[in-house]
């Protein structure tokens, strides 16, 4: 290509934290004739090594300063990285002020977030942590890869390596994507720190500028539709127990729905504080039922919608046995989620060469407070975590009390209706659902299908609303089909209608004062 540098490498400087591999690196680079220029730790292991090193010191003709701060920071350092190769005036300035080209950066950076990732870091850590000189290197040479080449990621060393012993220099192309790499990690760990000191002294909820910082966890087999594609991202603010930390042990690549669903069956299932399973399909769920025995869990969520529940993902908060893994099995699964599994249950399976099995771990009913973000075209909407479930005591409005079981049951059904997509009815006894409304424009619909798909008599079942009644039509249905007892939010002008058509059908109704719609 025309015009473009020819890079020799005659000169790098190694600055490192993540050591992995900077030896034999380092020895390809002197056998390759580089001279290498190091700093503390790194200069010391090259030394150990019997790799020929330069101190950034004897460099700069200036020490080390302020416990290490200030090391790079220093015209003979950045001159030589910054200078461009194809400018005479650049490289007559050099001369002039006698300091020589550095052709390579080798650098990656202080562990802040490892550092701030420890549950009881203390700020001074954190702050000691935040590198300086590494991230001022890093960027000169990527603004500068045109002259320079800059490495932020061991995993590099051999592409460079490889080019290096074929064509003696660096290609253009190659400097172009460690620059791009470069800038990139440099951002990512910028974004780290915004945050950490947001969250640790700011009082605003929703800062004039939203840092992100996600790091590619997997690309998966493809997006909502075969036709797009797709990765997966994480962050540091997962719950203790998300679909970020599960480990696949078997089956096909994820997918992008697989995912969503997973992560909903998920939420849902920290409801529960008991054994608990949960069947999620096109991220809502189709059947959720408690009981000791997980197989008899399963069953009884399955039986809520079996036609629904095929092709679906089922999570499980406790280790999943033979009994439980053959139950599962006697329906195409796309996807099990759990805490664990017995050894007989993966050889069952195993059989299943499709079925992913996800592994937790471990689980933890914990949410922590954080925001939840989603892109519309050209922007992001962010709110507050729906942690919530009730605002204080449910609210007995009705003549009728819900008995013991009843109310029992409403909660069941209301931790259920949470998660389902508005507007959402959940019909329930006390440990399962039997049918489930979701996604619909009027309430009366939701309640109507909820109703019409139950496989089993809705006689002494409840009813939980997402949110208000508008009108007394869902209550007519739901005391039609046999529905002793109602949770809702309350809060519409009509509430006393509503309150009049449960007295009127012998029904007893609570309201929570807390709406659950999710779109």
């Amino acid at each position: 290509m025309e015009g473009v540098y020819s890079m020799p490498l005659r000169r790098a400087v190694i600055s490192v934290f993540d050591k992995s591999g900077l030896v034999e690196f380092a020895a390809e680079l002197s056998k390759l004739g580089v001279e290498i220029v190091s700093t503390g730790g790194t200069a010391k292991t090259l030394r150990e090594n019997g790799i020929a090193v330069r101190e950034v010191s004897e460099v700069t003709g200036s020490p080390e300063m302020l416990d290490g701060r200030v090391k790079t920071l220093h015209p003979r350092i950045h001159g030589g990285i910054l200078a461009l190769r194809k400018s005479k005036e650049h490289m007559q300035q050099l001369r002039e002020q006698g300091i020589e080209g550095i052709d390579l950066v080798v650098v990656n950076l202080y562990p802040f977030e490892q550092t701030i990732s420890s549950k009881n870091v203390r700020h001074e850590d954190a702050i000691e942590n935040i590198d300086i000189g590494g991230p001022t290197m890093i960027r000169a040479a990527a603004k500068n890869y045109e002259s320079v080449a800059v490495v932020v990621d061991p995993s590099d060393y051999q592409d460079v390596l490889g080019e290096l012993r074929r064509d003696g220099s660096i290609s253009l192309h190659t400097r172009e994507r460690l620059a791009t790499k470069a800038f990139q990690h440099t951002a990512r760990y910028d974004a780290l720190i915004s945050n950490y000191f947001e969250k640790k002294f700011s009082v605003e909820l929703f800062p004039k500028f939203l840092t992100l910082s996600f790091r590619k966890q997997m690309e998966l087999r493809y997006g909502e539709n075969p036709h797009q594609k797709a990765s997966f991202y994480t962050d540091m603010e997962s719950d203790e127990t998300s679909i970020s930390k599960a480990r696949k042990l078997q089956g096909r690549e994820l997918s992008y729905n697989n995912m969503l669903d997973a992560d909903s069956a998920l939420e849902l299932l920290k409801e529960f504080d008991g054994p608990a399973v949960v069947i999620v399909k096109h991220n809502n769920p189709c059947g959720a039922a408690t009981n000791k025995s997980l197989k008899n869990a399963y069953t009884k969520a399955k039986a809520t919608d079996p036609e629904a529940a095929f092709g679906g993902v089922v999570a499980l908060n406790g280790i999943v046995d033979a009994e439980t893994a053959g139950e599962i099995t006697t329906l195409l699964t796309d996807v099990v989620v759990a805490p664990g599994y017995s050894k007989e249950a993966l050889e069952i399976f195993g059989r299943k060469k499709n079925m992913r099995v996800l592994e937790l771990g471990g689980f933890s009913t914990k949410k922590k407070e954080r925001c939840e973000i989603r892109s519309v075209n050209g922007g992001l909407l962010v709110e507050e975590r729906n942690t919530k479930l009730l605002l204080g005591e449910p609210k007995v409005v009705t003549k009728k009390k819900p008995s013991e079981a009843e109310m029992r049951a409403l909660l069941f059904a209301w931790k259920v209706c949470k998660h389902v997509k508005s507007n959402a009815i959940v019909y329930a006894f006390e440990d399962r659902t039997v049918g489930i409304g979701a996604g619909q424009m009027k309430r009366s619909d939701a309640s109507k299908l909820g109703a019409m798909k139950a496989v089993e008599s809705l006689k002494g079942a409840v009813l939980a609303s997402d949110a208000f009644f508008p009108f007394r039509d869902a209550v007519d249905v739901a005391a039609d089909a046999g529905v002793t007892a109602v949770i809702q939010p309350g809060g519409s002008k009509n509430d006393q209608e509503i309150i009049d058509a449960c007295n009127e059908r012998n029904i007893s109704m609570v309201f929570t004062g807390i709406r659950h719609f999710r779109h």
